[in-house]
């Protein structure tokens, strides 16, 4: 029996990840629950999963939560900073999944990784913001980092287990492997005439034609940068050179990326366009459990069709290569400038290309310095969050 803590479980990955723990009852358990200030969801989640822990955020809602709890039930329910720390490293945790949105999972996760534990990662900004403190980390605790991540899972299921066993340290081009191709669906904005996309507002922009996420990564998926910070993610876990790493426009979500050899073949992880299948396969590395999912029909599958991605309809996912080039400052200040501008176009308060200008902004503006520290990391994230609301507030 496992005991896994759900970074983010009022989220669409933590109901994914819940679902699958419902499948394999006698095999994992839902130790703990945390999320920001959901208390309906949580309390509701509460009910039926029946954890012994429950950790909210924000401090008003952990208290409306203890109150809406039935003693009986016997939860306890925690806030703050240290109590989530102390419950991500505690000694009765194998299991961490880490799928809190954004910079907030980063601390929560890099303490569950200091202390060894088994890491399903799904917040892909730990590694945007932290790559190398992050694995290296991981290396020196011993932490199993297993990439939840559709795309980074299926990278991970086509590789050779001498790479699987060593993320962040591997050598690609020692086995054999020539590329790795990251696909991407393209978004719901594939197809619309550039000129029209700073019209687009945010419902459109949610209305993802494959998968159902949260809004924040649905804009991320709509302008491409979360192909951005996969490509980022993707840089750290396989350790690629520059030349190994490819974005492919693949609008069905059906192959969910794919590596080359240098023999001239092509590995691809299949599935229907449901989280479950990544979360199972990570739950249960090396095995493989019940996700719940229906197996794919090819029957019904249809076309598949690939494109390169055109930078002028996505500039978002250009500068977020262009930044993984760059190294760690600069991917930290992307991060940071995309998250205050996502929220602000989720907000109404700026249109949907000028979140590309922003990032555009923060990058212009970053000046180079080492991050040897979190408390660097965080820093020059805090820093970087002040000049795109600076920035915005100079658009509008």
């Amino acid at each position: 029996m496992q005991n896994m803590v759900i970074l983010g479980a009022t989220g669409s990955i933590g109901a994914s990840t819940l679902g699958v723990i419902s499948q394999n009852p006698d095999a994992y358990r839902a130790y703990a629950l945390v999320a920001h200030s959901n208390v309906d969801k949580m309390l509701s989640l509460c009910h039926q999963h029946k954890p012994q822990f429950v950790h909210m955020v924000d401090e008003a809602a952990a208290k409306a939560l203890n109150e809406a709890l039935s003693p009986e039930l016997g939860i306890e329910v925690t806030t703050g900073e240290q109590a989530l720390l102390e419950l991500v490293t505690a000694g009765d945790v194998d299991t961490v999944m880490a799928a809190i949105v954004g910079a907030a999972g980063l601390v929560p996760t890099l303490a569950a990784v200091k202390a060894g534990k088994r890491i399903l990662l799904a917040n892909k900004e730990s590694l945007v913001m932290s790559g190398q403190l992050f694995m290296d980390a991981a290396k020196a605790s011993g932490a199993q980092i297993l990439p939840v991540d559709s795309e980074h899972n299926a990278i991970f299921q086509c590789l050779p287990e001498s790479i699987q066993q060593n993320l962040g340290y591997c050598d690609l081009g020692a086995d054999g492997i020539s590329y790795i191709l990251l696909t991407g669906s393209g978004g719901p904005f594939l197809n619309t005439p550039i000129e029209q996309l700073k019209l687009m507002t945010p419902a459109q922009a949610c209305k993802h034609p494959n998968w159902s996420m949260g809004p924040k990564i649905s804009v991320d998926s709509a302008s491409m940068m979360n192909k951005g910070l996969e490509f980022i993610e993707a840089r750290w876990l396989f350790n690629t050179k520059q030349e190994q790493l490819k974005v492919v426009i693949h609008p069905q979500s059906v192959i969910h990326s794919m590596v080359q050899y240098r023999d001239g073949s092509v590995l691809a992880q299949l599935g229907n366009p449901d989280m479950r299948t990544p979360i199972a396969h990570c739950m249960s590395y090396p095995e493989r459990i019940q996700s719940g999912v229906e197996p794919l029909d090819f029957f019904k599958v249809g076309q598949l069709s690939f494109c390169e991605p055109d930078y002028r309809r996505y500039p978002c996912l250009e500068l977020a290569i262009e930044a993984c080039h760059q190294g760690q400052e600069a991917t930290t200040v992307l991060n940071a400038a995309n998250e205050i501008a996502v929220a602000a176009f989720l907000a109404g308060g700026i249109g949907f290309t000028d979140i590309a200008k922003v990032n555009a902004h923060g990058l212009s503006a970053l000046q180079t310095q080492t991050l040897t520290s979190i408390e660097d990391i965080l820093a020059l994230d805090t820093e970087a969050r002040a000049k795109a609301r600076e920035f915005i507030r100079q658009l509008t």
